[in-house]
């Protein structure tokens, strides 16, 4: 019995996205998601732009806190400036638009 097969028509390519939440075709939006959050999603949404697993950039910010305090303010940077998921305009820009 001949068992032998094409190589070229078995070939399998790899999931374009090995990251923990699916991701939609087209250009990737940074964005808070309503779940799968801790304080306000900053973490959750950063590792999901960058296709990482969110425990990696927890512990990032962790170590940033610990090594100088930069986590904070760029925490609290990111709460206000990244858009939750669903709105189109982040925490300060709606801040901004309602002060015109």
């Amino acid at each position: 019995m001949n068992t032998m097969t094409d190589p070229e028509a078995t070939t399998e390519q790899a999931p374009p996205h090995s990251g923990n939440a699916p991701r939609a075709a087209g250009p990737r939006t940074l964005q808070r998601p309503a779940d799968d959050r801790m304080l306000a999603g900053v973490a959750a949404g950063i590792a999901r732009y960058l296709g990482v697993d969110v425990t990696l950039v927890r512990i990032a910010f962790a170590l940033l806190t610990f090594l100088g305090g930069a986590a904070v303010p760029a925490y609290l940077a990111g709460w206000l400036l990244i858009p939750e998921e669903g709105s189109d305009q982040s925490i300060a820009a709606e801040f901004f638009e309602s002060r015109r």
